[in-house]
């Protein structure tokens, strides 16, 4: 993952600059005017992002929609995030993406993307009023795969509502209810 400071564009990225990028399969997201570039992710990443989308997708209310990366969220002219699963209202939705702050965020931990996502993101996505944002951390051993969950606060602020790891369970209740154990995010059965 690289970051590109505003100063190497002379001025603050915008989302008319993501237009003018390469598509080489690199994920591309602003931050306030900063570029954030991440590579394709690997394996269990994406098994944690599969297994995840499934499970919020099957518990999904009428009113919400589950939708996976790369999908547009543009909290503001210089900011455009793609959080691994999203969930946003379906009235809110484009066919372009989603320009509001989604019900949910998630995303899933990298090792190179791990700090941008636990701070940057998570603060941004705060700062939008996105009322709930989970980071699954999916360590290669099930036992220590790991949820945090935070829920927005009356104050704007997030608090901390849940860190499982394992088989234990998280029970959230928004924007729907839904259970998610860490393990099962990913575990793979053994090949007989």
């Amino acid at each position: 993952m690289s970051v590109v400071p505003v100063e190497s564009a002379g001025r603050a990225f915008t989302r008319a600059d993501l237009a003018d990028m390469p598509d080489d399969g690199r994920r591309r997201e602003l931050v306030d005017g900063v570029l954030i570039v991440s590579a394709a992710p690997g394996r269990l990443h994406q098994r944690a992002v599969g297994r995840l989308y499934r499970l919020l997708d099957d518990a999904c209310s009428a009113e919400h929609e589950v939708l996976m990366a790369p999908f547009a969220v543009t909290l503001a002219d210089d900011t455009e995030l793609h959080p691994d699963v999203l969930v946003a209202r379906v009235d809110e939705l484009t066919d372009g993406g989603l320009p509001s702050a989604p019900a949910l965020a998630v995303e899933v931990l990298s090792p190179s993307t791990k700090l941008i996502d636990l701070n940057v993101k998570r603060d941004r996505f705060r700062r939008a009023g996105t009322p709930a944002f989970w980071v699954v951390d999916p360590l290669a051993r099930p036992a220590e795969a790991r949820l945090i969950a935070w829920r927005l606060t009356a104050d704007g602020s997030y608090r901390q509502v849940a860190d499982v790891s394992g088989d234990e369970p998280f029970e959230a209740v928004a924007p729907f209810p839904v259970r998610v154990v860490p393990s099962e995010l990913v575990w793979h059965p053994p090949v007989t």
